[in-house]
């Protein structure tokens, strides 16, 4: 793993000014050093890409950590608070993590995870975040930088001398190169005898002889396969290059063991001397190395992950396609399932076409048959107003009877009429004989009742009129003959 800190120019002048101060920092889990500074008045960014403010790669996983991860920023109250910048494996804050793209509040002693675990191991990237005084902190940070100018400088020389370690050339390797060059200006004069490497030297000389002839043999392998795709090829030349910063770690770290040790021995002969001076001169060269092996893992992630996002790109618009072939299908279908509904509503509103036809022709002959029975009882009516008229009608007053009576020459009248007539004279108005009974005829009244109820509500109204009136007549007169037998 290492860590980048891209600092503002005036840096050094700064933390001259604020040891006093305290500062707030992301302290590492398990670590004393590659602490993060978080810059008060501006925006720290985190992440493996190149323009971020700290910069931190993965060495198990090169893709754990993205190009900008998060973002931390002290908002007005003081309070530093964390962004999820959209990162693939995300930011968990003591142990959940947050939502992307939403800026979330930090305390003090908040657990800081950058990525997820791997086969069991713990977060490679924890952090708590802590607030203390530069001076206590000023080791932890600028140890981190003081490597990072190191690791600046000897990448430099390796730029210049134009190393590779793809396998593209077959110069041998450098470490060979670098030993050769160690021993043959390590004693100041050529024609002194060296003196036998102890066995120290020799198990350190053997361990930084051991070239990266592996990684060349695989490198040009793959190029020559065929049978491999490209994405594949990248993705092991990825895992070379892990190999790699992995070899060249455990070498460094043994480098400065072995200076430690030869630091606390307390006697320095000259052979010590030359020892510690040529592990520098290894160490330095392998932080070069690491830091070119770094960047090309760097780029060959970059792309790995170009070639990635192509290929989720690819799969993305086969998927659009078969998505629009199967709505094609699917609405195909639907249309299929439409015309056919069409077809069935068709048949039905036929259907029911000729059922309304039906009804109507129905209705037409109920029409009809309730307009021939109306006319037939009209002509009933007519017919029985003309037999009433004929037959059923007072000759007197030309009326249909009312109370009607029967003389004994069997002529009919109403009971009113004969009356009125028997007091001017005593005879039959029809035969002219003499009127010797009368008696009433109930199925006349009847009969004439019953048959008015089917006439018209004009002649229904002027019948009772009439009976109304007679009776007013009769009552009269019997009042008046009653006056008259009382004189």
């Amino acid at each position: 793993m290492m860590e980048k800190t891209e600092e503002p120019p005036s840096l050094n002048t700064e933390e001259e000014g604020s040891e006093k101060d305290q500062i707030w920092c992301l302290q590492r889990v398990g670590r004393d050093r590659d602490w993060l500074h978080l810059f008060e008045g501006s925006e720290v960014s985190v992440g493996r890409g190149l323009n971020v403010t700290h910069q931190i790669l993965s060495t198990g996983c090169p893709l754990m950590i993205s190009r900008i991860h998060c973002l931390f920023k002290r908002n007005v109250d003081g309070e530093w608070t964390v962004t999820d910048n959209k990162s693939l494996n995300g930011v968990w804050i003591n142990g959940s993590r947050i939502p992307a793209g939403n800026p979330f509040l930090l305390k003090q002693g908040d657990s800081v995870g950058l990525g997820v675990p791997l086969d069991g191991n713990p977060v490679e990237f924890d952090y708590i975040l802590v607030q203390k005084n530069f001076s206590e902190v000023k080791s932890f940070l600028s140890g981190n930088l003081s490597r990072e100018s190191d690791a600046a400088s000897v990448g430099q020389k390796l730029k210049n001398s134009k190393r590779k370690f793809d396998g593209d050339e077959s110069e041998p390797c450098p470490t060979q190169n670098s030993k050769s060059k160690l021993y043959r200006s390590s004693g100041p004069d050529k024609s002194r005898a060296q003196p036998c490497p102890s066995r120290e030297r020799r198990e350190t000389e053997q361990f930084f002889s051991k070239p990266l002839e592996e990684d060349r043999s695989g490198d040009k392998a793959g190029s020559s396969s065929s049978g491999g795709s490209e994405s594949s090829q990248q993705l092991a030349s990825v895992h070379r290059y892990n190999r790699n910063l992995m070899v060249l770690k455990g070498r460094v770290g043994h480098t400065q063991k072995r200076a430690a040790e030869l630091e606390r021995q307390q006697h320095q002969t000259p052979e010590r001397e030359r020892e510690m001076q040529d592990l520098q001169a290894q160490l330095e060269l392998l932080r070069g190395q690491l830091r070119s092996q770094q960047e090309q893992a760097l780029k060959r992630m970059e792309t790995l992950e170009k070639s990635f996002c192509e290929e989720e790109r690819r799969l993305e618009t086969e998927k659009a396609q078969q998505n629009e072939e199967g709505l094609e299908k699917q609405l195909e279908a639907a249309l299929k399932e439409h015309r056919k509904v069409i077809e069935e509503l068709k048949h039905a509103r036929e259907g029911f076409k000729e059922v309304l036809q039906a009804k109507d022709k129905e209705l037409e002959v109920t029409k009809e048959e309730k307009e021939k029975a109306k006319a037939q009882k009209e002509e009933v009516v007519t017919q029985m107003t003309e037999v009433l008229e004929s037959e059923l009608q007072c000759s007197i007053c030309s009326e249909l009877f009312i109370e009607a009576v029967t003389l004994n020459c069997a002529h009919s009248f109403c009971q009113h009429c004969i009356r009125e007539w028997r007091k001017r004279k005593d005879k039959c108005p029809m035969c002219w004989q003499s009127i010797t009974s009368q008696t009433r005829s109930l199925v006349l009244d009847n009969c004439i009742d019953r048959m008015v109820e089917n006439l018209s509500a004009d002649m229904r109204e002027r019948r009772l009129a009439l009976i109304s009136e007679r009776k007013g007549e009769r009552s009269e007169s019997k009042r008046l003959s009653s006056s008259r037998g009382n004189k």
